[in-house]
């Protein structure tokens, strides 16, 4: 007889630092409520038996439709006042990969890069010619004033005077000036906050999928490619060990493969999931200045939810119990 495992799914919606503004309670509900209704949606999935691979898919798919994250509609702008999006998903049950970098037309990343994945003939597609790849495989392409939002804007203009790409420390000295909606005046100050969403999940039948999506950082470079796509750093899942998907400076994720090393530290010293991840955030990425978070659910359905900075936009829910938001430790 298949032993059925109890669901599990976390999402999170980017790490930083708390905003020196006041916060209203209301501005804060907002992201808690779009939190909770993306969880519950993706629980409601695995328990209908759904694959982890399909709820971590639609969580992402809705905070990138959600404006209040980094991700889709609400994405960051370059420095040429451009969008440049990423995403990745994989299957920890078959080590099945697929991420897409640089594009700007796809409304929907995260299906894109699932779509790589179930092609199978490569990992990882960029700019025009993961454009291609999508508009071949019939999904939704919307001009690149879709993304825009008029509180991104505004937030790459406080920056780019600067010449500097903010994460939480290179904002540090600057204010908001403008605070025209829910994602201007954020819980977590919007000029100081890595914005990459992504969900993790463990499915009835104990399988492990990842999904990260992300419009990269304020002022960045045209061309810059952060972790969120590159499998191992910002994104990795492996049933024989646990699923992650990762926010912060992303260079930093990149130079220590953050979310492979958290599978690895498992798998090879024996390491449990809240050591593992521990070890990452809190020492190997602080060491060469590294900020930000992950999440992360293992084959026994333990659930982690690090992070090194002063909040994290996350959520989650096990089995059939009522989904749990937070923002701040």
């Amino acid at each position: 007889m298949t032993q059925t495992h109890v669901p599990v799914i976390a999402i999170h919606g980017g790490a930083g630092t708390i905003s020196a503004a006041t916060t209203s309670p209301e501005q804060a509900q907002a992201y808690h409520d779009a939190l909770n209704q993306i969880v519950a949606a993706a629980q409601a999935m695995l328990l209908k038996g759904a694959s982890a691979l399909d709820a971590a898919c639609l969580a992402v798919e809705m905070l990138e439709e959600c404006p209040l994250f980094n991700a889709g509609h609400g994405a960051v702008f370059t420095h040429d006042e451009t969008h440049e999006l990423d995403a990745a998903v994989m299957n920890g049950a078959t080590l099945a990969a697929g991420a897409i970098a640089g594009v700007c037309h796809v409304r929907r990343p995260v299906r894109a890069a699932r779509a790589v994945l179930e092609d199978g003939a490569h990992v990882l597609l960029a700019g025009a010619g993961a454009e291609a790849f999508a508009r071949e495989h019939g999904l939704e392409m919307v001009e690149p004033s879709f993304f825009s939002t008029e509180a991104r804007r505004q937030q790459l203009y406080r920056v780019r005077d600067t010449g500097r790409v903010v994460t939480d420390h290179d904002g540090a000295s600057m204010t908001a000036t403008t605070a025209t909606s829910a994602a201007a005046a954020a819980p977590l100050d919007e000029d100081r906050k890595m914005g990459t969403v992504g969900a993790v999940a463990l499915d009835m039948h104990g399988h492990l999928a990842a999904a990260t999506s992300t419009g990269g950082m304020t002022n960045k470079r045209v061309g810059r490619i952060g972790d969120s796509p590159l499998i191992g750093a910002g994104t990795y899942a492996d049933d024989r060990t646990a699923a992650v998907s990762c926010t912060g400076s992303g260079e930093m994720f990149i130079r220590v493969a953050a979310a492979y090393d958290v599978c690895a530290r498992m798998a090879y010293g024996g390491a449990t999931l809240e050591a593992a991840t521990h070890a990452v955030v809190q020492q190997s990425l602080p060491a060469i200045g590294g900020t930000g978070g992950l999440i992360a659910v293992d084959r026994h359905g333990n659930l982690s939810l690090a992070f090194n900075t002063e909040g994290m936009y996350r959520g989650h829910a096990r089995g059939n119990e009522a989904p749990q938001t937070a923002i701040f430790a």
